[in-house]
């Protein structure tokens, strides 16, 4: 049975000496747990919140899950792994896809599967190790398939990928967000820098509220929310066609996992690839917690990475505050209707950053793996993948409907490995191109 855990006091309890950290089962004084805590909550937030806005998913019940998932996860990494658990942006454009067939019901279905695999991957992990994990995403793959989700989710930036929200609705505001969001990156320093989607979206919305272009409707609903409540739940249904259409997103939260683990090991200078399992199965479990409520689907946030880089505190103890707060603020359907009054320019301008964001990210998978790209297999892999992830390559079969996320996933993991293979039964597989000298 595991017991609430308990925490050792890091020092003096109200600083942190040069070259030392805060580890995972240590902690600050509680105040300074608490600040930290809500700095956690400050950082997720802009990010959360903007999946469930672009899905129409209710804001506040993602927010409730999203801190509920963040418990359990800690729980199940048996309090090791410092992490939050905020809306996987994989999951947009399949929700999106899902949800038009069959109604926030059916994406809520392909979101629990999609949990129960991640989950079901965890255990196996756990019990034969990571290695094959590596086997089978390399980082050309693990970088085309982020790439491929950043270009496919590019038309809702725009035109809300149809319906007529975005850029396209609202272009000054739009603009205005965008430009807020670069300016505030550059002009602040430190944690508030790294708030700049958030500041940019507030900066929109009080453009939006001045000249008269917020939604009437959602400010009505804003005054008659009631400061306490129940968030908003939805039950999953299932269909066949909306989980074929969600499933790859595992793929991408496999890989998301696996980067946190990896990266809270380099920060804290402890091997944590025996605990890979476990986060797989935390995130994997909140996500079917989440899909069977209303929420979003939920992966472990690099923005909060950011948090502990900069105040070199890994304590899981903030974290606990962090989900704790999450509920709380989930419990308060005026700050969900709030949220719900965000302009579509707003949005558009935003998310004009956030996907760019990800499509680059795949790059950066590229480049800090030093993926050696005079190497054909590696070319072609990553060619193919990104331009059926970014055309939006649709398969219909019946009345099953494939999209580019997973038409662009199969790809990636298909030619690689397929080609590699071929290349090993005929001997050609290219050498290992040496790396440029520095000094020429």
């Amino acid at each position: 049975m595991t017991r609430f855990p308990t925490w050792a006091v890091h020092g003096d309890g109200r600083s942190v000496r040069p070259g030392d950290v805060v580890h995972p089962a240590e902690r600050l004084s509680w105040p300074r747990t608490v600040g930290v805590g809500v700095q956690h909550v400050v950082a997720m937030f802009g990010a959360t919140f903007t999946v469930p806005l672009i899905t129409g998913f209710p804001p506040a019940t993602t927010l409730f899950f999203s801190g509920l998932g963040t418990l359990l996860f800690l729980l199940i990494t048996g309090n090791r792994l410092p992490s939050y658990l905020g809306s996987s942006f994989a999951f947009i454009a399949p929700v999106l896809a899902a949800k038009t067939d069959g109604g926030i019901g059916a994406a809520l279905g392909g979101i629990v599967v999609a949990g129960a695999a991640l989950a079901l991957v965890g255990v196996v992990v756990q019990w034969a190790g990571a290695r094959w994990i590596d086997a089978l995403m390399p980082p050309v793959v693990t970088g085309a398939i982020v790439a491929l989700i950043g270009l496919n989710l590019a038309p809702v930036a725009w035109d809300g990928g149809g319906a007529g929200t975005g850029v396209k609705a609202q272009p000054l505001i739009a603009v205005v967000t965008l430009l807020a969001i670069l300016v505030t990156t550059v002009v602040f320093r430190g944690f508030l820098a790294r708030l700049s989607i958030l500041l940019g979206v507030v900066v929109g919305w009080a453009l939006a509220a001045l000249t008269g272009q917020l939604d009437q409707q959602a400010v009505t609903g804003l005054r008659q929310a009631a400061w306490v409540g129940l968030p908003e739940f939805h039950t999953p249904s299932f269909s066949l066609r909306a989980v074929v259409l969600v499933i790859p997103v595992i793929l991408v939260l496999i890989a998301e996992n696996a980067g946190h683990v990896k990266a809270v090991a380099a920060m804290t200078g402890r091997n944590l690839d025996r605990h890979m399992g476990r986060a797989f199965l935390g995130d994997g479990l909140a996500t079917v917690l989440a899909g069977s409520g209303g929420g979003s689907g939920t992966t472990t946030y690099a923005e909060n990475i950011g948090v502990m880089a900069a105040t070199r505190v890994y304590s899981t103890a903030a974290y606990w505050v962090a989900g704790g707060t999450a509920i709380l603020l989930g419990l308060c359907p005026k700050f969900g209707a709030l949220i719900l009054t965000v302009p579509a320019g707003v949005l558009g301008g935003a998310t004009t950053a956030l996907y760019g964001l990800i499509a680059i990210l795949g790059a950066r998978i590229w480049i800090e793996n030093r993926v050696d790209f005079h190497d054909p297999v590696n070319l072609f892999t990553a060619a193919v993948a990104v331009i059926v992830g970014a055309a939006n390559y649709t398969l219909t079969a019946g009345d099953l409907s494939f999209n580019g996320i997973a038409l662009g996933t199969a790809a990636a993991l298909v030619i690689y490995h397929g080609m590699r293979l071929i290349a090993h039964l005929r001997g050609t597989t290219p050498h290992p191109h040496p790396a440029p000298d520095p000094r020429s």
